[in-house]
């Protein structure tokens, strides 16, 4: 089949590189590299599902989050600012 394709640069460098490797014209190059990427892409299994187990750090006796910025003077100084 005929067909146009506009290639982005970096993927026309990328098989260019390809092409002066592997000695190969244009065309078989381009076919190889579709076929080992949509061979790959369908045994490409999915990736686990990610859960977040919350935990409860607590918080230091004589400290709370009402006041953010009497917590960054305790933590860091007075000249955090």
């Amino acid at each position: 089949m005929r067909t146009t394709l506009t290639l982005d640069e970096d993927v026309r460098a990328k098989l260019e590189a390809e092409m002066r490797k592997s000695g190969q014209s244009f065309k078989e190059t381009v076919n190889e590299v579709l076929r080992i990427g949509l061979q790959a892409r369908g045994q490409a299994k999915p990736a686990k599902r990610f859960k977040v187990r919350p935990r409860d750090l607590g918080l230091k006796p004589g400290l709370s989050y009402d006041n953010i910025g009497e917590l960054l003077d305790i933590i860091e100084g007075p000249m955090h600012r």
